[in-house]
């Protein structure tokens, strides 16, 4: 497999040597939460939100680049990567905000930047919207009040595939055809943090086996419940689409724009909606001179 350096280099995100995150576990009193923290001790802050089925790692890239100027917290959501699964099955943003309301009072944040793409998206803004005076920046990702269908079908189908392969290249080659838009090698070297190998030698997904079954329904809101939190929002807000996204249009993107008070807008080009894994040097490129400008 690559090396976070060989891997991180290939994307265009230059560093002198390579790093590695520190491994945290948190008790929230419901579960363990697991996340990693990047940079150094007094920095601002930064929380990054993965998406659905995805890990803190999906973000290494990005933290990496970014601890050089701030302290970085990507956080495994409830029943995903090394965080616990939730007894009760109970995936709500509710739940998600919860956990997130627990570690940022054990963490003592007076304030904090938001990252997060996709399901990790719709928990950033809810929480700049409950927070206002906490998040004192935001980026949302790829998501809004309205997705796409053929994005959420495409998502869906991919989930409902068969979660147990015979070996970890074979999820590779899988995972490849869900995102093309990703090298192979990229894949391999990140894919390790999403899958595991089960006692009877074959591979299967880490994230919450309930997740992917057809029946289970997580609590959804209404797009109007959506726009009412977007239009909440009062922190600088950076609103970045991959350019051939087809979970969040154009259309959307550009009203919430126009919605929120202090917003603006970035179209990396050169991904989809996995847009951080897509393009991450596009990505860094989008965000890191902002958060500079606006968050300090």
């Amino acid at each position: 497999m690559a090396t976070l350096h060989e891997a991180a280099a290939a994307a265009g995100v230059p560093f002198e040597e390579p790093r590695t995150p520190l491994e945290r576990d948190f008790d929230t009193g419901e579960i363990n939460l697991h996340y990693l923290e990047w940079g150094r001790a007094g920095a601002p802050p930064v929380l990054l939100l993965h998406g659905f089925a995805q890990t803190a790692h999906s973000w290494d890239f990005v933290a990496l680049s970014l601890s050089d100027f701030y302290r970085v917290f990507a956080v495994d959501a409830r029943g995903h990567g090394d965080s616990d699964w939730s007894a009760v099955h109970d995936y709500s943003r509710d739940a998600h905000l919860r956990d997130l309301d627990a570690l940022l009072g054990h963490l003592r944040f007076k304030s904090v930047a938001a990252i997060g793409l996709s399901m990790g998206g719709r928990t950033a803004y809810a929480l700049a919207a409950r927070h206002p005076g906490v998040v004192k920046a935001l980026v949302i990702v790829d998501v809004g009040p309205v997705i796409m269908a053929s994005g959420r079908a495409r998502i869906r189908n991919f989930v409902q595939l068969p979660d147990e392969r015979d070996s970890y290249e074979d999820f590779v080659r899988a995972v490849h055809a869900y995102q093309p838009l990703r090298s192979v090698d990229q894949i391999r070297a990140t894919l390790r943090h999403n899958v595991r190998q089960t006692p009877n030698g074959k591979w299967t997904w880490k994230y919450d086996r309930v997740l992917r079954d057809p029946n289970f329904r997580r609590p959804a809101s209404s797009p109007d419940e959506e726009w009412a939190l977007i239009k909440s929002i009062e922190c600088p807000t950076l609103v970045v689409r991959g350019e051939m996204s087809d979970v969040l249009s154009s259309e959307t993107a550009t009203e919430m724009t126009k919605a929120i008070r202090n917003a603006d807008y970035a179209e990396v080009v050169g991904a989809g909606h996995i847009v951080p894994g897509d393009n991450p040097a596009g990505f860094i490129h989008a965000v890191r001179p902002w958060l500079t400008a606006r968050y300090q």
